[in-house]
């Protein structure tokens, strides 16, 4: 599967129709964050926590993604396995967060996540459709398309959360979706590292041409 990584024609994110798209994701899911955020408070909602966190990730990986744009192959695919790596530690965070949350069942207010989670779903799609035709190509651009796909699921999780603790007047759908969410983070993280390091060791394998990075 992973053969044609070391091809030339790899889309790698320049273009200034890729770029605008960035900024305007960029955007959107810095709004999102500090939306999400307050939300998670008032609401008293894990799922709501965790998923501004990935807001505040994505913002931070995207704007990575932008400032790579251009570098050479390796600066782009190490800044990719710089955001692989940091998915993995957002993961854990996010499960050991939901574990302590298990010892102090607060029932968080449905009605607050289930708004919430139904304009960030807004949010994510138009992220997703402005990236969507940037799918495939580098480590570094397939990074952003991972992360901004694994929001929009995350976003139905955590409606879907909203209606199961509003049925149950329990916390534990809420805390279910938050370590769902939590999952697909980490594997998210592991297929980010696992292309950014074979093209790592494509750059370093005798004969690579260095191509069009200059």
């Amino acid at each position: 599967m992973s053969a044609h990584c070391h091809h030339e024609t790899q889309f790698d994110g320049i273009s200034a129709d890729y770029k605008r798209r960035l900024w305007m994701v960029i955007a959107i899911n810095a709004i999102m964050f500090v939306v999400e955020v307050l939300a998670g408070a008032f609401a008293d909602s894990q799922a709501l926590r965790a998923d501004a966190l990935d807001f505040l990730g994505d913002a931070a990986t995207y704007s990575l993604s932008l400032a790579v744009i251009g570098a050479p192959a390796r600066t782009r695919a190490n800044a990719a396995l710089l955001k692989g790596l940091s998915l993995g530690v957002m993961a854990i965070w996010v499960l050991g967060s939901t574990i302590y949350q298990v010892f102090i069942l607060g029932v968080p207010k449905a009605e607050v996540m289930g708004a919430i989670g139904a304009l960030a779903l807004a949010a994510n799609i138009a992220s997703v459709l402005l990236l969507m035709r940037y799918a495939q190509g580098d480590a570094n651009v397939r990074s952003v398309w991972l992360c901004s796909r694994n929001d929009a699921i995350g976003n139905v999780a955590v409606m879907v959360a909203a209606l199961a603790v509003w049925g149950t007047t329990t916390a534990w759908p809420d805390l279910i979706v938050a370590a769902i969410m939590a999952s697909l983070f980490f594997w998210s993280s592991v297929q980010i590292v696992r292309q950014s390091r074979g093209e790592l060791q494509n750059i370093a394998a005798p004969g690579h041409s260095h191509g069009h990075t200059h």
